[in-house]
């Protein structure tokens, strides 16, 4: 019994274990993404479910299509991110720095302990976990990048909302540096519309 509590404790810590490869692996994938198109699951700890479509052009470009009944689009032209709830007819402004994902849509992201710190890391044989903090900005919560091994590709991200709801995004279907239109992180509103920003 001893001997089995032993090699449990030691395959744990094995597990755990992060190696310079281990990020050096992380970051040039993420550094390696010009373009990421794929579908999506959202799923939130409040108990709200969604699917959807996203759209990544770096550095800093998003758009995501939330299919109905949840009826949202949010666009980020690199400068500002534009949520569009469509049901409501109503637009709201955010800035990037108010949404912790948006830190991995830059073209150089390197997990040094300067702006990006490990707060969490896990490795069994299919899926590498490692959960980041923004080193110079207390405000913004974590975000836990789920990648799985083979092939190493990014499969799931998890963030804490500004209303502490743990929201769950699960990607598949993906493709990497496919051409992207433009036009796609470009939103053009309507003549006539209520709208209100946020900080």
């Amino acid at each position: 019994m001893k001997k089995i509590f032993f090699l449990m404790l030691l395959f744990s810590f094995q597990a755990m274990a992060q190696t310079p490869n281990d990020i050096q692996k992380i970051e040039n994938y993420l550094n390696g993404i010009t373009t990421l198109e794929s579908r999506f699951v959202q799923m939130a700890s409040n108990g709200s479910t969604a699917e959807g479509k996203l759209y990544i052009s770096k550095p800093s470009k998003i758009r995501m299509e939330y299919a109905a009944p949840t009826d949202v689009l949010i666009v980020g032209n690199g400068d500002e991110i534009v949520f569009h709830d469509k049901e409501l007819d109503q637009l709201t402004n955010i800035d990037y720095n108010d949404i912790p994902g948006t830190k991995i849509l830059t073209n150089n992201i390197k997990i040094d302990n300067q702006s990006l710190k490990i707060a969490d890391f896990y490795k069994d044989a299919g899926s590498t976990t490692i959960t980041l903090e923004y080193a110079k900005s207390k405000d913004m919560g974590p975000i836990t990048l789920v990648f799985s091994n083979n092939p190493f590709e990014l499969k799931q991200w998890k963030i804490i909302d500004p209303q502490s709801v743990e929201v769950t995004l699960s990607l598949y279907e993906t493709t990497v540096g496919k051409p992207l239109d433009e036009n796609l992180f470009s939103y053009k509103p309507k003549a006539r519309r209520n709208s209100k920003r946020r900080r």
